[in-house]
């Protein structure tokens, strides 16, 4: 589940122009309470990046294009991403914001990727975070209670993160890829249908689930083992959210490939 809360940046407010000012003349960051967490994760992000030399991301899970833009605004990303959306609302509203027009760098990708290509049903939750592929368990926490619930069932196209990374290596060129999932409890999928090529990403961050929500879902520790088997090592540890404290539902995790330093 994204910790951001708009895809577009808003005018700042006379509190954040004043945190602005004290931020030039001291040196230091000034923060709501509320940001906290999401600074956490650019600020790593910005200096994992470089020290990578991340040349394209692949935004598995795109939801309303969140992830890509706090790259492009926060962290200072300017390389290709392509996000993948399976929801047909979602992605066509992507495809035609102002700023995915003018990015002409930032791809939308109408597809949810798993260990198999092909058509499946996608399952649309009240709260549009929610949907996955993977069905909600019957026993979810009081505080998801009408949001992780499906409204209706749609048909979407399947594709590996194997053919898709062939297709887009082709058409772009890159050497450095970065991977970040999020799809509600199929990131196991993704990982066991990338084959080969996810040891040619140099990092991967991914949602971790402290807690089942989804049928058939891997718990945390599958994950990050799974992760490891193929040569990734945990680089940081983020609180998705701070929405449900002190519960912790979900984290995210960043990790890089030992193999691939650009040291």
């Amino acid at each position: 589940m994204d910790s951001y809360t708009s895809a577009d940046r808003a005018v700042p407010s006379l509190k954040r122009r004043i945190a602005n000012l004290i931020e030039r003349l001291s040196g230091n960051l000034v923060l709501a309470p509320r940001d906290v967490i999401s600074a956490s994760e650019q600020i790593h992000l910005t200096r994992l990046f470089k020290h990578l030399n991340v040349d394209c991301v692949f935004d598995v899970g795109a939801n309303d294009g969140q992830y890509a833009t706090m790259l492009r605004d926060s962290v200072g990303y300017r390389g290709p991403i392509i996000s993948y959306e399976p929801i047909p609302d979602l992605a066509d509203r992507m495809r035609k914001r102002p700023r995915v027009i003018q990015d002409g760098r930032w791809f939308i990708e109408e597809l949810a990727l798993d260990r198999e290509a092909g058509p499946a049903v996608f399952h649309i939750a009240a709260e549009d975070q929610f949907s996955s592929l993977r069905t909600p368990v019957a026993d979810q926490p009081g505080q998801f209670k009408g949001q992780n619930t499906t409204t209706r069932d749609v048909t979407v196209q399947r594709a590996t993160l194997e053919s898709e990374f062939t297709k887009w290596q082709t058409q772009l060129g890159f050497r450095r890829p970065f991977l970040k999932m999020d799809t509600q409890g199929n990131e196991m999928a993704i990982v066991e249908g990338a084959g080969t090529v996810l040891s040619r990403f140099v990092g991967v961050q991914t949602e971790l689930a402290m807690r089942h929500l989804y049928e058939g879902a891997p718990d945390y520790a599958q994950m990050i083992g799974a992760l490891q088997t193929r040569g990734f090592e945990p680089s940081a540890f983020i609180r998705s959210n701070d929405a449900h404290f002190p519960e912790m539902f979900d984290v995210d995790c960043i990790l890089y490939n030992a193999a691939m330093q650009a040291g």
